[in-house]
């Protein structure tokens, strides 16, 4: 199905930022405007079929531009957390932006979330692709070479897919995540607490108490943040584990069992009131599982509703944390001549 454009708000600069609604032949769509790469609604089908916007997020252009979350936003260029705001690249220190307390968190403060994309609509025999694209300038954030970068935005059978590309000039570091926020009840106002999660992850990251990694990988049996069984959120989110009570929550990065380079199931979240099952399948080789844990109280979100914390959570699919600093982790650099590419899939069924 045809992809449907228009002009959403206008930047400062006089800049128009446009949204893009996609759909399938099910009925559900993707909403995106092209101001952060952003995914700012989907739909999916309870057991009744009703279609229900399932991703929390905002009305209007300039609540993304000044709302603070990252809600939806493809992140880049490094997801997550970069310790001690530099790194070390062949030999040369790089300083990085830093945005948050001592390091930089998802690219800084002028990250890939807070610019304007350029849009294409491209048509072939596979469908309607929503194609953004965004030239990062050497130095941008402290990083070095210019990168090109697309973001890919299409329609599957059941869900969404997005692919993302990128090529630099300059010997560089690159992993890029979308940042959206889930509610499957559709009403962001209610907890996530009772939806039940599968993680397809054995190992998990430990962290500082920046929640940086150490360097060390552990394995999830036997703690709170083991998510190989169906376990409801909420079931053990409060437990006395200083993992979770430092991250209020659970905000811990998970390495995905499997080959890293096939697409994979990584996740899987259920929520019983609705029979909404999300799957996520990716090709990176890990996921940062968010709890919504330090959302504001009472943000205002799409259509008047009220969010707060654990009102929504995120499967942040993306390379190790860290890892430019982690030479024992696997490399997130990006060459010329080289193509950074991977895809994740948010897929949707019914239980």
């Amino acid at each position: 199905m045809e992809v449907v454009r228009e002009k959403w708000g206008q930047l400062k600069d006089g800049r128009w930022a446009e949204r893009f609604t996609l759909s399938n032949a099910r009925g559900m769509q993707a909403v995106v405007t092209n101001y952060g790469a952003t995914l700012i609604g989907l739909t999916a089908p309870d057991n009744n079929g009703n279609m229900t916007d399932v991703v929390l997020g905002f009305d209007t252009l300039d609540e993304y531009v000044h709302g603070r979350g990252y809600f939806g936003a493809t992140i880049g260029r490094v997801a997550n957390r970069l310790s001690g705001g530099s790194f070390m690249l062949d030999g040369k220190i790089h300083d990085v932006v830093q945005n948050k307390d001592g390091f930089q968190i998802h690219g800084g403060a002028g990250g890939f979330h807070s610019r304007l994309w350029e849009a294409e609509i491209r048509n072939d025999v596979t469908g309607s692709k929503l194609i953004l694209s965004y030239r990062s300038e050497d130095g941008e954030e402290g990083y070095p070479g210019n990168v090109d970068v697309q973001a890919v935005f299409s329609m599957i059978e059941n869900g969404l897919r997005m692919e993302y590309r990128a090529a630099t000039d300059t010997p560089t570091v690159l992993t890029m995540t979308n940042h959206a926020y889930f509610n499957l009840s559709g009403r962001g106002a209610d907890s996530i607490l009772d939806h039940v999660v599968t993680l397809n992850a054995s190992g998990w990251l430990p962290t500082d108490e920046k929640q940086i990694p150490t360097g060390e990988v552990a394995e999830v049996a036997g703690t709170p943040l083991d998510f190989s069984r169906p376990t409801a959120i909420g079931l053990r989110i409060d437990e006395s584990f200083p993992p979770l009570e430092l991250a209020h929550g659970y905000d811990h990065f998970y390495i995905i069992d499997g080959d890293p380079c096939e697409l994979t199931p990584a996740a899987q979240i259920f929520h019983g009131g609705s029979g909404r099952v999300l799957e996520v399948c990716t090709t990176q080789p890990g996921l940062q599982f968010y709890t919504g844990n330090h959302m504001a109280d009472r943000i205002n979100g799409k259509l008047g509703v009220l969010y707060g914390p654990r009102s929504g959570f995120c499967v942040e699919t993306q390379g190790y944390v860290d890892a430019p600093n982690r030479p024992e982790f696997p490399a997130v650099t990006l060459r010329p001549g080289e193509t950074y590419h991977h895809v994740t899939e948010y897929r949707f069924s019914n239980m």
